[in-house]
């Protein structure tokens, strides 16, 4: 399950663990313009987890989802010429 809210300045995607127990924590993702944000809650250490992205990098790993294993750059079209 996960749910999807607009923020002011980001969109914020929750992911929720309904599966089998164990359970895993709900991954928050943060959008904002210019990085996305993955937290997660570690209970070992009792703190949240943080990764930032680039939107570079969040690009290469939608196109990493849909290929075979393999070394892959992406050819990228600046917004004017696109």
């Amino acid at each position: 399950m996960f749910s999807i809210e607009h923020e002011f300045d980001c969109t914020v995607i929750t992911l929720v663990d309904e599966g089998a127990a164990p359970l895993g924590e709900d991954v928050v993702i943060n959008a904002f313009e210019e990085c996305v944000t993955l937290e997660q809650y570690d209970a070992r250490t009792k703190t949240m987890q943080k990764v930032t992205l680039t939107t570079e990098q969040v690009q290469d790993l939608a196109a990493a989802l849909d290929l075979p294993e393999g070394v892959y750059t992406l050819q990228r079209i600046p917004p004017d010429e696109g």
